[in-house]
């Protein structure tokens, strides 16, 4: 049977291998195979077929309808009029509040995966007799892992 796994890179990693070793599971039956981590940023504008989560035209449209309706406003006394004041209000109140989400994007949400210390997972892939998969498994739950899941050997 194999046992697959997965866990930070944290002293709980140390101890699954060493109560794994104790319960007699030999070193040559454990792979532990560590995740890179990402070294690119993320990109800032979403594809057709790829999307973040995050948004850099909500503010934007938010404040682009505020500044359009009190600049329109302001339009009847001022010398352009309605319309081009509305508009100019509109593009103006876009690109501020497209600036404030990459601001907020480029420098906050950057500091935060920085101070979080993010770190890659490990995958541990183990070989065991069928007797054991249940002592294995809740060894490996008690040491904090993130996953676990196991194949039958089908030989």
């Amino acid at each position: 049977m194999q046992i697959f796994a997965t866990f930070e890179h944290s002293s709980y990693l140390e101890l699954a291998l060493a109560s794994l070793e104790q319960i007699g599971i030999p070193k040559s039956n454990i792979l532990a195979v560590p995740l890179d981590n990402r070294k690119e940023d993320r990109k800032l504008f979403d594809t057709l077929h790829r999307s973040d989560g995050v948004s850099l035209f909500d503010k934007g449209a938010a404040l682009a309808v505020i500044f359009a309706v009190i600049f329109a406003s302001m339009g009847f006394v001022w010398e352009w009029g309605p319309i081009y004041w509305g508009l100019i209000g509109a593009a103006g109140g876009f690109l501020l509040g497209f600036l404030i989400d990459l601001c907020l994007v480029k420098i906050f949400h950057k500091r935060k995966r920085v101070l979080k210390g993010k770190k890659s997972e490990v995958i541990l892939v183990i070989e065991c007799p069928p007797g054991k998969t249940e002592k294995v498994e809740t060894m490996l739950w008690d040491h904090l892992a993130l996953g676990v899941a196991q194949t039958v050997d089908s030989q």
